[in-house]
């Protein structure tokens, strides 16, 4: 319950504040000290309908309106030469052109990994795997303490939103499920790989690999009945329990027909099977080569206190 009022707390301030004087295009974020960047892309304000009433799966319906306030987008997926400043501290000094800061380098950090994460497929231009919802939020808090700027996870409807991008049919590119090739990459075309993220046409919106590649967290808990009584503006379904939570997109492992812009997937902890720590470990999914992070910053951000207490999410012990 104090999670959800936190989090309703948090998406009403989206609407109460006001807007910053802030040029609200593509822009490119660097990682300070270092000669690393990522794009974020701007998704306008808007309502749009969620789910869908002609698909065969019941958690996709009822399709219902949902508004959104304005945010930016990861234009790609998180990859391994950002992520991997965050997992391993020494990595980050060896490269870092200057002092990384003591609140950067108090932060808690991941365990590493007793697996090669990347499960052999490597790392350049890739996105980064494995990663459990916990360890992506304290990613973007790193984010925060090196850049000052808020960035977090998607909700579910604004990852929808964004996918869709204005569009109404299955796909961002019409009906033909054939032509997923030219925007994914998925179990026909990827060699059973992650690949380097933007070489696919992008969506609309400017989104590179939003389907396929790999499966994208979001912040909601699934419930197979939450559209159902869902609020119209920001929804969000806080996550109390630690699965399933959503996550969206699809990956390389998914053949075509099995992905779209609103098809909902879940966590599962087998993703830990072969975890041998008891409670199993916070920060990695070993058997998750295909779930990876896109970022959300808010145009309108929340108070620092929300910051804190998003950032602040106390980890749930793994069984």
């Amino acid at each position: 319950m104090i999670q959800f009022i936190l989090w309703f707390s948090f998406l009403s301030s989206l609407q109460l504040l006001e807007k910053r004087d802030l040029p609200f295009d593509l822009y490119e974020q660097k990682i300070p000290g270092t000669s690393v960047s990522f794009s974020m892309t701007p998704i306008p304000a808007g309502s749009f309908q969620m789910g869908s009433e002609s698909g065969s799966l019941e958690d996709e319906k009822p399709a219902h309106l949902v508004e959104l306030d304005a945010f930016w987008m990861g234009t790609h997926e998180v990859t391994w030469d950002i992520f991997e400043l965050f997992v391993d501290k020494n990595y980050e000094l060896a490269i870092s052109e200057e002092s990384i800061g003591e609140r950067v380098d108090a932060l808690t950090r991941p365990s590493l990994p007793y697996l090669d994460m990347t499960f052999g497929m490597g790392k350049e231009g890739k996105p980064a795997v494995g990663m459990t919802q916990y360890g992506a939020i304290q990613f973007c808090h790193w984010l925060y303490l090196k850049t000052g700027i808020f960035y977090r996870l998607p909700t579910e409807a604004e990852w929808e939103y964004a996918a869709k991008a204005s569009t109404t049919t299955p796909y961002f590119f019409g009906e033909d499920v054939s032509l997923m090739s030219e925007y994914a990459w998925t179990k026909e075309n990827s060699e059973d790989s992650t690949n380097p993220v933007g070489q696919k046409k992008p969506n609309p919106w400017g989104l590179f690999d939003i389907y396929g590649n790999v499966l994208e967290w979001t912040t909601d808990q699934y419930d197979p009945n939450f559209y159902e009584n869902s609020p119209q503006k920001n929804p969000v379904n806080p996550a109390e329990n630690l699965y399933p939570r959503v996550v969206r997109g699809g990956s390389f492992k998914h053949t075509a027909d099995e992905i779209s812009s609103t098809r909902r997937f879940t966590s599962d902890p087998k993703w830990k099977q072969i975890d041998p720590q008891i409670p199993k470990s916070q920060w990695w999914f070993p058997e998750a080569p295909f779930l990876g992070i896109r970022l959300v910053r808010p145009l309108n951000p929340p108070s620092e206190e929300e910051i804190k207490a998003y950032y602040g999410q106390a980890p749930i012990d793994d069984y």
